[in-house]
């Protein structure tokens, strides 16, 4: 079959179009940036240095022969692996020598999976101790060509301009010792990126000072949680979803910021020189998460990272109370970290079988651990001195469930709460226990060869606190419709001595006064809960309070001032806010708080005073109440006169506001007259021609009277 050509009706060829032209005209400038208009296909170019990142040199291997290099490449194997997956491998060879005839070099080449791996080699394995002769070397094989380039001749290198924080411990010079506490309050959820939701909680920081509170930071959407204070109570750190920030100094500046995506939990070193992050959410979102990063806080710098973490309570890394020594649980093993290297202490970890909790002392670099029973072996409370891991106590524990270990706050005391049982059984993978009782293993850690006390409670024990400074604890125990609070005291070389139980109460927590002696009992979470406030010097009770609900309970530094909240967090309450009292419970101050979120004091510094001049102060404070009763007492008439003042300053205004609306009345009166014909209708008397008088009678009573 023939083509049919193109043609029109003058048989002529159909003109083509012409086509169309995208050069760009003379003198056109792109200024799109190619990252911008395919970028994703530029992150995945090919680039020199692929495939190299991910190549690490290890130098300061034995020197061993061919019998001995399978050996020798097992235990490698075993050091590195735990970094990444090991693509290959490679010992470099050398001619044979006395040592080795037929042997391998001290060098070796291990190729990663991706660069993040090497480059966590590097950190962790370099200085690595294979044995007392061999300490391994580990660089990143890209680091020999900065090394190549570096230049013959040395330049003092320029300093780098010093930035001034301010003073970030303004706040402990109030004069009157006035605190700071800081207020969430929360945002309303919102649709964010990718349909997350969003919420940008506000923040303000108060002083608490009297007679009103004066307001130090307001900051709207500052979090998008909550905000922590660090433990000296320098920093306050906020939430956000690209990491966590630290603000400090008298404007609340920013001081560093910590890169951590969806970080949720933070935790500060005792001292304050690190802060962790941990973000549970990178270990299922990355393919080589960095779950938990330890930070240094002056620099900002990684001072080491976690992509792996063991299932274990939050705060996952427990730390020395000097910040030499931090450790994480493992299966069946301690590990224990030195600063500021922050490698493993000796280069390996303690293996402990069947280890389940450990705990740090507070004022020393003791730990504590305890270790289940296994079929004939009993479970064990161990003391280990940190670095020699000489043991300095061990006390064997018989039909042991559980253990929790609760440490008095200056270090004098261990108490180890033990639940024990009397039978048991076992159901596919859980073991029930039954016939529960419980005991106190009272460890004193300044006697001589640390004896350890025992007292037992046969109920259930739902709360424990020690007394901050002191040597009481206190204890909530019994069923639930007859729960008791006991008091117990411990003193040196007797086993502890009840002082006082309450019976009958409703009770669920427990807040001791930072400075001991006084504590509150209260039922968190519970409508109409009580809260006590008790005296322990002699077990009076100052005050009871029976408020509709109430949340959180939190202490001042200093033991003067308590805060009862209400808070939102907890679900749909429309009355939130919280309270001021004292520490006897007399109510100063109620603030309604729309969306209330977390009320927290700013920590202070310990104090530097020693401990007898302290006991001295107390000893003698009668001496000093007059002149504080008299600064009171200024301070009270202030406060009259600044009310005064302020009711002065309202009458003034009113007086004022209603002068102007006078003089606006006033001129406006030809606009009424002429509105109202004329007629003058300013006053009730003003026009007496047009008024008209009426009578109008109402019955009020009726009574009817017989006349017989």
């Amino acid at each position: 079959m023939a083509k049919k050509k193109d043609s029109v009706d003058n048989g002529t060829e159909q003109q083509k179009e012409p086509e169309p032209d995208f050069s760009d005209p003379e003198g056109f400038v792109d200024d799109i940036p190619d990252e911008q208009l395919c970028g994703d296909l530029l992150r995945s170019k090919p680039r020199e240095t692929d495939g190299v990142e991910s190549v690490i040199v290890v130098d300061g291997l034995p020197l061993v022969d061919r019998d001995r290099l399978d050996k020798l490449k097992t235990v490698i194997r075993k050091i590195f692996s735990r970094f990444g997956v090991i693509v290959t491998e490679h010992y470099a060879q050398e001619n044979a020598s006395e040592n080795a005839p037929n042997g391998n070099t001290t060098y070796m080449f291990i190729e990663y999976s991706n660069a993040a791996n090497a480059l966590e080699a590097v950190k962790q394995a370099d200085g690595y101790k294979v044995d007392k002769s061999h300490t391994l070397c580990v660089n990143l094989f890209t680091d020999f060509e900065k090394y190549e380039s570096i230049p013959d001749e040395w330049h003092t290198p320029e300093p780098q301009p010093y930035k001034d924080p301010g003073n970030l411990l303004y706040y402990i010079m109030e004069p009157d010792a006035y605190d700071q506490y800081a207020i969430v309050t929360l945002g309303i959820p919102k649709a964010g990126p990718g349909g997350h939701t969003v919420q940008a909680n506000d923040i303000q920081v108060w002083c608490n000072a009297i007679p009103e509170p004066t307001e130090v930071l307001d900051r709207v959407g500052g979090t998008e949680t909550i905000v922590k204070w660090s433990p000296l109570g320098t920093y306050m750190a906020t939430f956000h979803a690209k990491g966590v920030a630290l603000w400090g100094g008298e404007k609340f500046e920013k001081i560093n910021r910590f890169a951590h995506p969806n970080a949720e939990f933070i935790d500060f070193s005792p001292c304050e020189r690190y802060i962790i992050t941990f973000s549970p959410k990178a270990e299922r979102q990355y393919d080589n998460p960095e779950v938990l990063i330890i930070w240094e806080v002056r620099t900002g710098a990684k001072k080491r990272t976690f992509s792996e973490i063991w299932k274990s309570p939050w705060p996952i890394l427990k730390w020395s109370q000097d910040d030499k020594y931090f450790a994480r649980l493992g299966p069946d093993m301690l590990s224990i970290y030195e600063t500021p290297s922050f490698r493993l202490l000796e280069n390996k970890s303690l293996k402990i079988p069947g280890v389940r909790d450990f705990s740090w002392s507070p004022s020393d670099n003791i730990l504590a651990y305890w270790v289940a029973e296994e079929k004939d072996v009993p479970a064990r409370v161990t003391l280990l001195e940190i670095p020699s891991r000489v043991e300095i106590r061990a006390k064997n524990l018989f039909s042991v469930a559980d253990c929790r270990m609760h440490w008095q706050k200056s270090g004098d005391f261990l108490c180890v709460k033990v639940d024990r049982y009397t039978k048991f059984r076992k159901e596919k993978h859980e073991t029930k226990y039954s016939g529960m009782y419980y005991n106190f293993e009272i460890f004193h850690m300044r006697e001589k060869q640390v004896p350890v006390d025992s007292t037992e409670i046969k109920e259930p024990i739902s709360a424990f606190a020690w007394e901050p400074i002191g040597h009481k604890f206190a204890i909530i125990h019994g069923e639930q419709n007859n729960i008791s609070v006991s008091f117990y005291g411990v003193k040196k070389g007797d086993t502890p001595t009840l002082l006082k139980k309450f019976e009958k109460r409703r009770f669920n927590t427990l807040f001791w006064s930072p400075q001991g002696q006084f504590i509150i009992l209260a039922c968190l979470k519970s409508a109409e809960g009580p809260i006590e406030f008790i005296d322990t010097s002699d077990f009076t009770i100052m005050n009871t309070l029976m408020p509709e609900l109430t949340t959180d309970i939190e202490w001042d530094p200093t033991g003067r001032y308590v805060v009862a909240g209400v808070s939102a967090w907890t679900g749909k309450v429309s009355d939130t806010g919280y309270s001021l009292l004292t520490f006897q419970g007399k109510s100063l101050r109620k603030e309604r708080v729309d969306r209330f979120g977390n009320l927290f004091w700013r920590p202070r510094p310990p104090c530097l005073l020693p401990h007898a001049k302290i006991k001295e102060i107390k000893k003698n404070l009668k001496n000093y109440s007059p002149q504080f009763e008299t600064k009171d007492r200024m301070r009270h008439s202030k406060a009259t006169m600044e009310i005064l003042r302020k009711r002065e300053e309202i009458i003034n205004a009113w007086k004022e506001y209603r002068e102007k609306k006078q003089e606006q009345y006033a001129a406006q009166k030809k606009q009424r007259l002429l509105l109202r014909n004329h007629i003058e209708t300013d006053e009730l008397d003003s026009d007496k021609a047009s008024m008209q008088e009426e009578i109008i009678e109402v019955l009020v009573k009726e009574e009817i009277q017989d006349t017989e």
